[in-house]
């Protein structure tokens, strides 16, 4: 189950055109907050949707046909859409709370938020404002383009001007990738932010979340073949990353 808050908006109860918006649920009243600044004079209702629940649906090595399965239970299934970020995260499901999964899903089995975190690191899939802090992770930096998530055609929204330069200049010298330590190390251990370093000591970015031994970090993409070392109290932690195999071709701009 992923770790994440429903807003339903609607314009009036006689047509109730509505759209649910997925969000971090540890900033669900910073958001609602946040909307309700540009209301405006709209008869608009902002409004957290407690009674659904959000499903990521990650495919296993041998799925099969999972929408038709969805298809038989669809009075328990609200809303499935694959993920719009990248085919490798499979669907999202949208159900009543309390749904039971197995019965909407035949044959699947029910995972934990580390599961789901150990996936989504390992494709490099930033979600959540630990991985994409307020006012630090940059759109372009942090993949956004590649997933969807940044439209050069539409306006106007804050820090366009900036986003739209950096891409039509297509010079990014950093980017947020999957790296593999070389050792075990748990979540808590490492600090926010710890600095990677190559080999001759320079600094190549920080890594930005993950646990165990994977998780994604913002790299200059200059150093990303190099060896690389994760600066954890004074201990020097192996480091390698990679770039994931569903960015376009052009990623290495």
């Amino acid at each position: 189950l992923v770790s994440v808050a429903f807003f339903r908006l609607h314009e009036s109860q006689e047509e109730e055109p509505h759209i649910l918006l997925e969000c971090d649920s540890s900033v669900l009243d910073a958001i609602q907050k946040h909307l309700k600044l540009y209301k405006i004079r709209r008869k608009v209702n902002i409004t957290p949707c407690l009674d659904l629940s959000l499903w990521a649906v990650v495919p296993g090595e041998q799925a099969g046909d999972i929408t038709g399965s969805l298809a038989q239970c669809s009075e328990q299934a609200l809303v499935l859409t694959p993920d719009p970020r990248t085919e490798v995260m499979g669907w999202r499901l949208i159900t009543k709370k309390g749904a039971n999964l197995p019965e909407v899903i035949p044959g699947s089995h029910i995972g934990n938020i580390q599961d789901y975190d150990r996936h989504r690191y390992k494709q490099g899939i930033p979600e959540g404002v630990k991985d994409l802090p307020p006012g630090v992770a940059l759109p372009l930096e942090s993949n956004l383009a590649y997933m969807n998530g940044v439209s050069f055609t539409k306006g106007c929204y804050i820090g366009q001007e900036l986003t739209a330069r950096t891409h039509h200049m297509g010079v990014i010298r950093k980017r947020l990738v999957p790296v593999q330590l070389s050792v075990p190390l748990p979540r808590e251990s490492i600090p926010e932010g710890a600095e990677i370093l190559t080999e001759s000591g320079k600094s190549a970015g920080k890594f930005r979340a993950g646990g165990d031994e994977i998780g994604i970090a913002l790299l200059r993409l200059a150093n990303i073949n190099e060896p690389l070392c994760l600066n954890v109290e004074g201990d020097k932690v192996k480091l390698t990353a990679s770039i994931p195999k569903w960015w376009p071709k052009t990623a290495s701009k």
